[in-house]
């Protein structure tokens, strides 16, 4: 099985972070050779519908990703609540045991800071809406790796994961509303022999 071109970390927390993810899958654009990885905050001792909600509204087909499993290209990956999220040296899906809240609200950095490892340059981190400052770190990781970095456009709102992640360490690629991280993407894959 060919490996995709590129793996993108998508982070978020609240319903604002999960309508933000929902709006940004629904309207992916074909034309990008990657699978996807949504990180999402929530409690680790309760049920989560978030692959169903996924489902329902991303144009990907949406995976619960389990450990040793390998990435295919159109595909997104969610893990269940107990667990969080991480791509190991050879490109597989680790799922880290999150049960207790162990990583409550540095799940994204764990994401990021992984693709980073274990990818490098073709590592893509989308921070969308939320509150506090995970994605933060992860983000300079992949900017450090050479990988591209994406925050939604923060806007008037309260700081939160997005303004963090600006202000934190390294430049931000793209900092755009919802429509203007889609173009980019596309823009990008179109033109991705001439990315950094």
């Amino acid at each position: 099985m060919k490996r995709p071109m590129y793996a993108i970390g998508i982070g978020a927390s609240g319903v604002e972070g999960l309508d933000d993810i929902c709006r940004l899958l629904e309207r992916w654009p074909e034309s990008i050779d990657a699978s996807v990885f949504v990180v999402l905050h929530r409690s680790s001792d309760k049920v989560s519908y978030l692959a169903k909600v996924l489902r329902r509204r991303s144009r990907l087909s949406v995976v619960v990703a389990t450990n040793g499993m390998a990435t295919q290209a159109g595909v997104c990956y969610v893990a269940e609540s107990s667990q969080v999220l991480y791509i190991d040296q050879n490109e597989a899906i680790a799922c880290l045991d999150g049960s207790s809240n162990r990583y409550r609200n540095r799940t994204v950095d764990v994401l990021f800071a992984s693709l980073a490892a274990s990818v490098g340059r073709r590592a893509i981190g989308i921070v969308l809406s939320g509150s506090l400052a995970d994605g933060s770190k992860g983000l300079a990781a992949i900017h450090q790796a050479g990988g591209l970095t994406m925050v939604l456009d923060p806007g008037r709102k309260p700081r939160g994961m997005q303004q963090n992640a600006i202000d934190y360490d390294g430049p931000i690629t793209y900092i755009e509303s919802v429509d203007g991280l889609l173009i980019a993407l596309d823009g990008d894959f179109s033109n991705r022999g001439s990315r950094r």
